[in-house]
């Protein structure tokens, strides 16, 4: 099931990448962005950071991107995040005395797996830096 986390940490990155003053970027300062409980911005951070994205250095507040914008495609941002493996699920058990029944889940593996490697192309064809310049700032 898709959550918001990809998209928060979209937000999070944009932010980072579009403040100058890195000394500015407390995790309250990006929980008052993202509007939401500094706690939860320094868990996804701290994922950012395993992920080898982003930077910071202990007892300074700021973080820096460690991929420049250009290079760092939607899809490493989803993979970091650890997004869903699905994003449908299939029902379990149909009935296999009805004729749908007995195809539905390998029909629909066939349509889920296609639109999955379409996602994945899609975010690996987009990058930070083509939301940041959307965002124009």
């Amino acid at each position: 099931m898709v959550n918001s986390r990809f998209s928060v940490a979209i937000h999070i990155l944009s932010l980072i990448a579009t403040t100058s003053d890195k000394s500015l970027l407390t995790s309250d300062f990006i929980a008052g962005s993202v509007n939401t409980n500094p706690v939860v911005v320094r868990r996804m951070i701290g994922v950012l950071k395993k992920a080898g994205l982003l930077s910071s250095r202990s007892g300074m507040a700021g973080y820096e991107l460690l991929v420049e914008p250009k290079d760092l495609t939607l899809l490493a941002i989803y993979q970091a995040m650890d997004g869903p493996k699905q994003l449908f699920a299939i029902h379990d058990e149909p009935n296999p005395a009805c004729a749908v029944g007995r195809k539905i889940q390998h029909t629909l593996e066939g349509v889920y797996t296609s639109v999955w490697q379409a996602m994945e192309e899609q975010l690996q064809a987009q990058t930070l830096q083509d939301v940041l310049d959307q965002l124009r700032i």
